[in-house]
């Protein structure tokens, strides 16, 4: 059972540089243990809903909004934004400024699919202030990963696969398909962009839905939300995020931290093996698979699973 929304108890906007304001608030009580609630995407933005799986009584519950989405300024949805000071190198320099704003010494990082590439990123970059991790929909962002949803999961959802695949050029349907979405993302014609950023997305909506009970993503039939994580999901995966593959390998420097993996085992789109390869390097990590769930949080038994272990703790 999810916890009442609560509202913040304070919000601000962080200037880290680069022209980038990035927007934070904290919800739950002020003395709490702290938690930094890391959104998925690229780009979705740190709604309200992600307030309550904490209990406010115990959890200082952090939230913010990555650079160039959410309440986060300049908007990628802005033509002219330069996405080139975006990185996950800059994220987790904006984490770390983010935590020495607020005093905190160690928080738990609480991330979802793309939120858990950058908790793990973060936590390996800074292992001395991550007290746990408590992750779900586990992604790791790996050039395999990407190519696995963009053309593998073709396999699964062969129609919807052949419509996003021939969006783009002819030339570039045998390349790089995130790399070739980026580019018709940042063309001059505010009708190409439009266009690829509403078939970048309903192809978002497909290969989730492998699992009983997916309903629409009703964020994106906004257009404003629509080109914001297009641009900005095409924009990493195009550079593997760049990380490569190396989260796996390098939770070997998560030694000592705890961690919780809760993945649905019917989450085709992020399979499972990326999780149990994870929980195989890193000792102290717990793998928990629901059975009939898919991919993200909506499922009752996903976000049951995350309550229980965060109030269980």
């Amino acid at each position: 059972m999810l916890y009442a929304g609560v509202e913040p108890f304070g919000a601000g906007v962080l200037e880290v540089g680069d022209g980038h304001r990035v927007y934070w608030e904290q919800c739950g009580n002020p003395v709490g243990e702290p938690v930094l609630v890391v959104h998925g995407g690229p780009g979705s933005g740190c709604g309200v809903g992600w307030r309550r799986f904490f209990d406010p009584g115990r959890y200082r519950v952090v939230l913010f909004d990555q650079r160039n989405c959410g309440r986060s300024l300049p908007s990628a949805a802005e033509p002219e934004v330069d996405l080139s000071a975006n990185t996950t190198g800059h994220l987790i320099a904006d984490m770390e400024l983010l935590r020495r704003h607020l005093g905190i010494d160690r928080w738990l990082l609480f991330g979802g699919s793309w939120g858990s590439t950058l908790s793990l990123a973060y936590a390996q970059a800074h292992p001395a202030h991550v007290s746990e991790l408590v992750l779900f929909s586990v992604v790791t962002t790996s050039a395999r990963e990407v190519e696995w949803v963009t053309r593998d999961m073709g396999r699964i959802f062969p129609e919807a696969w052949e419509r996003f695949r021939d969006h783009v050029p002819v030339a570039e349907r045998q390349g790089d398909l995130a790399a070739a979405y980026s580019r018709l993302l940042h063309d001059p014609d505010p009708d190409v962009r439009a266009a690829a950023a509403r078939e970048w997305c309903r192809w978002e909506d497909t290969h989730v839905a492998t699992a009983p009970g997916h309903r629409h993503d009703e964020r994106f039939d906004d257009p404003d939300f629509r080109m914001v994580f297009a641009r900005l999901v095409t924009h990493y995966w195009a550079h593997a995020a760049w990380v490569g593959d190396s989260l796996v390998d390098g939770a070997t420097k998560l030694t000592g931290i705890p961690g919780v993996l809760i993945h649905g085992a019917l989450d085709v789109s992020s399979p499972p093996d990326i999780p149990y390869r994870l929980s195989r390097v890193w000792d102290e990590a717990e793998l928990v698979l629901v059975g009939d769930a898919g991919h993200g949080a909506g499922y009752v038994d996903v976000s049951t699973a995350l309550v229980s272990v965060l109030d269980g703790r």
